[in-house]
């Protein structure tokens, strides 16, 4: 007879002051236990307007901004980050995204999974850009 142990775990929603998916029904991030799970961070401003229409660099910077915000909201910060899921619509912006990730990164880097989809939630977006991270 095979026993299953399943631990209690609080399910913390984190929010912004201003939570750019609170409509949608979606949470920009949750926190369980030590960790934080971040939805994907889109190019978006404060507002939700997207910003840098046809910009690949400053849609990455803008995204990966707003993970920092997420992150930090829960307690954690870019460098706690330990996983980065990126999805891009073009996947030669590669060499862009790793020369942007490397002004905030220093060794241990994040692992990390770089993937090019056919179209992200809104057509203007190049980029969308989900992490974990461990909360101190």
């Amino acid at each position: 007879m095979t026993s299953h142990f399943t631990p209690s775990l609080d399910r913390v929603r984190v929010t912004a002051d201003t939570d750019w998916y609170e409509g949608a029904g979606i949470s920009l991030g949750i926190r369980v236990g030590g960790l934080v799970f971040t939805s994907g961070q889109a190019p978006v401003d404060a507002g939700g307007a997207t910003v840098g229409r046809g910009d690949f660099t400053v849609q990455a910077r803008q995204a990966l901004a707003n993970v920092s915000t997420v992150l930090a909201q829960a307690g954690s910060g870019l460098d706690r980050a330990v996983k980065l899921t990126v999805f891009v619509t073009d996947i030669g912006h590669q060499d862009l995204f790793a020369a942007i990730r490397a002004e905030q990164y220093q060794e241990p880097f994040p692992a990390e999974t770089f993937v090019q989809v056919s179209a992200l939630a809104d057509p203007d977006w190049m980029i969308e850009i989900e992490a974990v991270g461990v909360v101190a």
